[in-house]
């Protein structure tokens, strides 16, 4: 892998220079194969599974590699912490894939950093592996994401409620800029960084701005982030997706979903659900998520005016409108995306009714979220299908079916529109957490494995598929998720 550093040169406020700890005895047990042909991981070093495990837990700090720990500050469920930073975590630096896109290498549980604030710096391997799993079942589903290169379990014991095997997990982002980095340095008044910041980040991520000058650019810049967390919010409903943690410093610039702590999906449709057992008011539950990525926003907008204009009335005027546009832009597109769910190949503003109806109706009868709509799409062709879930829809499905068969689409194309939207299997609570269980019991990497290759054609109909789509016994009333710190 050969690496860069671009980050490093905004200078040593924006990082600590410190290397991750040694572990005992690292062990490789998952490998994102197609991920490092991607990345262009040497031959010598993958084909080397010792000095793989030794690269990917920081044993051995690969040619080139300069780690850091990212400063950065955050609202916490609301409340603002000035200074958070990576406390478990070391970027390695950045590479550049196969596309020429560049691309941060970050180790995640590899020790602690001067931001530990007490933590023990480490990752339990069930954490790292929800990391890896979730991740990779996003990527597969079409939902922006940051990815995972391995899992290497570290020979070492982690205490959280118990004695738990310890793993680190490497992460790929396009970045690691968030909107807590900007808090960071907007809450200290450093206008000097905070204007490196924003000028580094639109060189890297949003270069088509760099001919704009003066607070036009950070206008523009907050209207690309805006349109990028648009879209993956939309991308999260459309899965049924909860984060679980929107958190500030969660919140990627670059429009990815980042940190799979207290992650979940959703299967029995509501919009208040939650299952984070520290989200306690419903702050992120799914129905919340938009409304949450707007808060977030909003705090990004703030971090900019100093940098618009000295007068603060003067640089609100110049941002409000691009800052009010979120509940707008993300309504238009979550409802053109829910059309396709349902098959409006041209979403129309009285598609609304009917689009609502179905929703509400989803939901009184507590029916399934994927299901459904994975239902609906084979309805097209089964008439068996079509007869049994009128009774789950009612009134609602008669007017869908007339409404799609009223376009110039045939049945066949309508569905195939459909099934870009609505795969047949996503990660389920329950096997996500049973196969957690069984890896950390047994040592061995099998049941992922498995896992992982059904996940990874989510809209399709494998021999495994049929052994990861059933509900949970109790609908997951009982279930929670812990972001694993």
């Amino acid at each position: 892998m050969k690496f860069s550093n671009t980050y490093i040169s905004l200078g040593e406020d924006f990082y600590e220079k410190v290397c991750p700890m040694p572990v005992k005895d690292p062990k490789l047990f998952l490998w994102n194969a197609s991920l490092a042909e991607q990345l262009r991981v040497a031959d010598d070093l993958k084909n080397d599974l010792g000095g793989l495990a030794r690269a990917f837990c920081g044993n051995d700090i690969i040619s080139g590699s300069e780690p850091i720990a990212m400063a950065y500050a955050g609202h916490q469920f609301g409340n603002f912490v000035p200074q958070l930073g990576d406390g478990r975590a070391h970027l390695l630096g950045e590479v550049i894939n196969q596309k020429g896109q560049r691309l941060d290498v970050q180790l995640k549980g590899s020790g602690r950093t001067n931001f530990s604030r007490g933590g023990d710096g480490r990752c339990a391997l069930g954490p790292a592996l929800r990391e890896f799993i979730m991740s990779e079942a996003m990527h597969a589903l079409g939902v922006p994401t940051t990815r995972c290169l391995s899992v290497v379990t570290t020979g070492e014991d982690v205490f959280r409620e118990s004695r738990l095997p310890g793993a680190v997990v490497t992460r790929i982002a396009s970045s690691h800029l968030r909107v807590g980095t900007f808090q960071y340095f907007a809450s200290r008044g450093d206008l000097d960084n905070l204007k490196s910041l924003c000028n580094y980040t639109v060189e890297r991520h949003f270069p088509e701005l760099l001919k704009e000058e003066g607070p036009h650019r950070y206008i523009l810049l907050l209207d690309k982030v805006i349109a990028g967390l648009v879209h993956l919010v939309v991308e999260w409903m459309r899965v049924g997706f909860i984060h679980g943690v929107m958190n500030t410093d969660n919140t990627s610039i670059c429009g990815e979903t980042i940190d799979y702590g207290p992650c979940s999906m959703m299967g029995v449709y509501d919009p208040k659900t939650v299952y984070s057992s520290i989200d306690r008011m419903g702050r992120y539950a799914f129905g919340h998520q938009a409304e949450m990525m707007q808060w977030n926003l909003l705090r990004f907008a703030e971090c900019l005016l100093p940098l618009m204009d000295d007068n603060a009335d003067k640089a609100i005027k110049q941002i409000e409108p691009v800052a009010a546009s979120f509940s707008k832009r993300f309504q238009k597109s979550y409802e053109e995306m829910m059309g396709k769910k349902l098959g409006f190949v041209s979403y129309q503003e009285e598609d609304q009714k009917l689009l609502f109806d179905i929703l509400d109706q989803i939901q009184k009868n507590h029916l399934d979220y994927t299901i459904s709509f994975d239902r609906l799409t084979k309805s097209l062709s089964s008439q068996t299908i079509s007869m049994e879930i009128k009774k789950d829809f009612e009134a609602c499905y008669e007017p869908w079916l007339k409404r799609v068969n009223s376009q110039k689409e045939t049945s066949q194309e309508v569905q195939e529109i459909m099934r870009r939207q609505n795969p047949v299997l996503i990660p389920r609570n329950h096997h996500v957490e049973n196969v957690l269980r069984e890896s950390a019991d047994t040592g061995k990497e099998d049941a992922a494995e498995k896992f992982l290759q059904a996940l990874r054609s989510p809209y399709e109909e494998l021999d495994l598929t049929a052994q990861y789509q059933d509900q949970p016994n109790d609908g997951d009333k009982s279930y929670q998720t812990f972001c694993g710190t």
